[in-house]
C-alpha cells in the first residue's frame, strides 16, 4: 500500500522513522523532516519517492556506496549527521541510567581511511571484481570509487584484482582481501580461500606471489601465513615504528586514532604507572610510555611480539612490560595491576565485562574506555559507576565516515 509519510527522526540504524496510526515505519535513505511517498510492507519502505526534501539533503559522494549500503548516510549534511551520532551515544548511555557530558562528535576527513576489506569474485568474461556486498544481498557491488579511503588504496584496485585472480580458481573459494596501507606500503592478508581438494595449488600460490611482487606490495599473506614479503609492513605509534603482524589490528583512520590517543594520554597524565589492556601492537602503549611506565596486555601473541620489537628503538620512553594474555578468560586482577594509577582499555565489540569487573579493586583513580560499540561500553560503564567511579565525559568519534557506526572514548575518575 502506498502511503505518504513524514519522517520524524533518524533511527539508530540510519533509517528515517515515520510515526503512523499503524505504528512506526522505517524508511532507509530518508532524512528527518522529509515527506515521502512509499510502498510499505511490514513497517518498512525500501523504496520511496521524495515529495519534500530536507534542506540537509546533499548529493551523494559515491554511487557504489549508495548501492552497497556501507555509507548509508552520505546524503546527510555534516552538522546534523555528526549531531545525530552524538545523540545516539547519549541515548545509549541513558538506557543504562548514565548521564555525563558528551562532547561534540570528532569528525574524520574523507579520503583518509587506511584499511579496506574487499570481496573478490569472478565477473563477466572472467574479469575479477573487487567490492562490497549489496545491501541485504550476497550480490557483489564492484568498487570503482571510494571517497572515504586514502587515494593510494583506490589507485591500487586494478593491481589488487590481479593479486586476487589466482585465488578464484575453486568454486568453494570466496576470497576477501584485507588491505592495510602501512608506512612501508600495502599489506594484504587474504581469507576465505579453499585450501583442500585442489582449492589452492602451488601454481595458484606462485601466480599470486608474482602478482603481489608486480604490484609492489609490502607483504602478501594467506590467513596470516606469509606468502611474500618485500618489506616489513610498519606502522608508527607515537615516536615508535613497529612491525605490523599479518592481519594485525589497526585503527581504520589515522585521525580517529590520534583523537583517541590524545584523550587517553591527557587523562592518564600524572600517573606514574599505567595499564594498557587490549593493547594490540602498541597504539596507546607507546604514547603512554612518554609519560609513565606501562603494563600492556593483549591476547594476540603476534601483536605483543610486534610491540616488544618496538621497545627500546627510541630514547626517552618509560619502561614497558608486555604480555600475551586472554583478558576474557584470564582478566588482569587487582594484584596484576598493582601500582597502576591509570588504566586504558580498548576491547573488541564484545566489550570487556570480565576485565572491567576487576578494576574497582585496583588503586587506579582514572580509567579510559575506548570503544567501537556504545552498547557494550554502556554496559561495562555501569559496572564502574556502581563501584564508585564517575563517568566524567564521553567523546564520540566518527571513524567510519557516513556509516551508522560510532566509536567513543570515555573518562572515568574516582
Amino acid at each position: 500500500m502506498t502511503q505518504t509519510l513524514t519522517i520524524a527522526r533518524m533511527g539508530h540504524q540510519g533509517d528515517g522513522i515515520a510515526e503512523t496510526s499503524n505504528g512506526l515505519v522505517f524508511v532507509p535513505g530518508a532524512l528527518p523532516g522529509e515527506t515521502v511517498s512509499a510502498e510499505v510492507k511490514d513497517g518498512r519502505a525500501e523504496r520511496f519517492d521524495l515529495i519534500e526534501a530536507s534542506p540537509d539533503r546533499r548529493p551523494i559522494h559515491s554511487e557504489t556506496y549508495a548501492e552497497c549500503g556501507v555509507a548509508p548516510l552520505q546524503h546527510w549534511a555534516d552538522a546534523p549527521y555528526l549531531a545525530w551520532k552524538r545523540e545516539v551515544v547519549i541515548q545509549t548511555l541513558a538506557r543504562e541510567g548514565l548521564e555525563t557530558e558528551v562532547e561534540a562528535t570528532v569528525a574524520v576527513p574523507p579520503a583518509s581511511r587506511r584499511r579496506l576489506a574487499l570481496h573478490a569474485r569472478s565477473g563477466p568474461n572472467g574479469r575479477v571484481m573487487l567490492g562490497f556486498k549489496a545491501r541485504r544481498s550476497w550480490r557483489l557491488v564492484e568498487l570503482t570509487d571510494c571517497p572515504v579511503s586514502d587515494p593510494r588504496l583506490t589507485a591500487a584496485l586494478p593491481a589488487l584484482a590481479r593479486v586476487a585472480a589466482p585465488f578464484l580458481g575453486h568454486p568453494k573459494s570466496a576470497p576477501t582481501l584485507h588491505v592495510t596501507l602501512t608506512d612501508t606500503g600495502l599489506d594484504v592478508d587474504v581469507t576465505g580461500v579453499e585450501k583442500k581438494s585442489g582449492g589452492l595449488t602451488a601454481d595458484m600460490t606462485a601466480r599470486a606471489i608474482a602478482a603481489a611482487a608486480e604490484a609492489d606490495l609490502a607483504r602478501l599473506s594467506l590467513d596470516g601465513d606469509v606468502l611474500m614479503m618485500a618489506r616489513q609492513p610498519r606502522v608508527t605509534f607515537g615516536r615508535v615504528s613497529t612491525p605490523l603482524p599479518p592481519g594485525g589490528f589497526l585503527q581504520a583512520a589515522p585521525a580517529a586514532e590520534a583523537a583517541m590517543v590524545e584523550r587517553a594520554v591527557e587523562a592518564a597524565r600524572g600517573a606514574k604507572k599505567v595499564a594498557d589492556l587490549f593493547c594490540g601492537a602498541g597504539t596507546f602503549t607507546f604514547p603512554l610510555a612518554e609519560i609513565a611506565a606501562v603494563t600492556a596486555a593483549d591476547s594476540a601473541a603476534a601483536s605483543i611480539a610486534a610491540l616488544k620489537a618496538g621497545i627500546g628503538t627510541v630514547k626517552g620512553l618509560k619502561p614497558i612490560e608486555a604480555q600475551a594474555r586472554d583478558l576474557f578468560r584470564r582478566p588482569m586482577s587487582p594484584y596484576d595491576l598493582k601500582g597502576c594509577e591509570a588504566i586504558v582499555l580498548d576491547p573488541p565489540r564484545a566489550g570487556a565485562l570480565e576485565q572491567t569487573q576487576q578494576l574497582p579493586g585496583t588503586k587506579a583513580g582514572v580509567i579510559v574506555g575506548v570503544s567501537c560499540n556504545p552498547q557494550t561500553f554502556a554496559r561495562d560503564a555501569r559496572v564502574l559507576v556502581d563501584a564508585g567511579f564517575r563517568l566524567e565525559k564521553v567523546t564520540p568519534i566518527d571513524q567510519f565516515l557516513w556509516s551508522t557506526h560510532v566509536e567513543l572514548v570515555g573518562i572515568f575518575r574516582r
